[in-house]
């Protein structure tokens, strides 16, 4: 049995079924992340979880017991914002003491509780200045400390980072992460940012129209994608179409060329059209020892990425994006210049059929 199970969770707002029977086991201690478009259900998801909206059906248990029907106060969870939601007119120490003293705790434990948790997340000595004294960063450090001190069960996160600056959000998604690992505490964080949630997730749930689409570690998601829109919400893809030659051999025809994938029998007929996909990073510009398919192109654009050039070459009409490592010495190849792509039959995904 799972830590945090929710089974067949259901939300309708009047007519509209946001959240259409969603069912997770998550375990103690695992950080898992709901990533997904505006509207998907995610942060529906998270808040029948806190208690703050009531499933219109399903049940949620958290180590065994029922909490469905709990309210937020009642289940011991914490919840950190996207917005800080500090109180202006306490001290650092005070916010972070909040929990602790609606629970009653005595002063003397809520103190070095606070210090521990100031310790925690690095601003021991910040106890004492108020919220608008500090960067937005580290707010957000003093809002978990908040949502840690009181020893939750769970911890959710809804969207936590995305008020804050690109560098800020990369060390301070690796520190809230260092810190749940250290902790040992389970985990929800709802973002709309795939690169958040593949950076520091032992599990992915992507989210559309209400239903968990694929759940997963991020190295299956990005690399094994079960529907048309996980491949296409979760990082760059390009997409080829493509004629099936023997659906038993596993051949098709790209651009002319008749190309064996790597899974067979392909679920279509002879002569049907299949769209195939490729990520970026397994097409090279050129001819490439391992890379059988070779399929020639005309770069159309060049974008210049700092380590990494960005190409997009017009293959038979369709667009394919590829990259190649900056080299101060190699000048990237000018647009309109006639040359190859090559990459492995292995690394192409066919796509289910929409």
């Amino acid at each position: 049995m799972a830590f945090l199970e929710l089974t067949n969770l259901e939300k309708s707002f009047g007519t509209n079924r946001v959240v259409k029977d969603f069912s997770l086991g998550i375990e103690q201690g695992e950080f898992i992340s709901l990533l997904g478009p505006s509207g998907c259900g995610k942060t529906t998801v998270l808040r029948m979880v806190a208690g703050f909206e009531t499933p219109t059906s399903g049940a949620i248990r958290i180590d065994g017991q029922e909490v469905t029907s709990q309210r937020p106060n009642q289940r011991n969870i914490g919840m950190m914002f996207q917005a800080y939601a500090l109180f202006p007119n306490m001290t650092v120490a005070d916010n972070v003491a909040f929990g602790l003293k609606v629970k009653g705790v005595p002063r003397e434990e809520r103190a070095a509780r606070v210090e521990e948790m100031l310790r925690l997340i690095g601003l021991p000595e910040m106890g004492g200045r108020f919220p608008f004294q500090l960067s937005g960063g580290q707010q957000q450090r003093v809002a978990l400390a908040r949502a840690l001190a009181p020893r939750p069960r769970v911890l959710l996160l809804d969207e936590p980072l995305s008020a804050l600056d690109a560098k800020v959000r990369v060390s301070l998604r690796n520190e809230i992460r260092e810190i749940q690992r250290e902790l040992g505490i389970t985990t929800i964080f709802v973002t709309h940012d795939q690169e958040e949630a593949m950076s520091i997730s032992d599990r992915i749930v992507v989210m559309n129209g209400g239903i968990a689409e694929q759940v997963g570690a991020p190295f299956q998601i990005y690399n094994q994608p079960h529907t048309r829109f996980v491949a296409n919400f979760v990082g760059t893809l390009n997409t080829l179409s493509a004629v099936v030659v023997s659906p038993e051999a596993g051949t098709v025809e790209v651009a002319g060329q008749v190309v064996t994938l790597a899974k067979a029998p392909i679920p279509a007929g002879k002569g049907d059209r299949v769209t195939l996909a490729l990520r970026p990073e397994a097409v090279r510009f050129g001819r490439e020892a391992g890379r059988e398919v070779v399929l020639p192109a005309t770069i159309a654009e060049v974008h210049f990425l700092g380590s990494v050039i960005r190409l997009t070459v017009d293959v038979d009409g369709t667009m394919v994006a590829l990259d190649t490592f900056n080299r101060p010495d190699q000048p990237p190849p000018p647009i309109g210049l006639a040359s190859e792509i090559s990459f492995a039959a292995a690394d192409v995904i066919l796509l289910p059929a929409a």
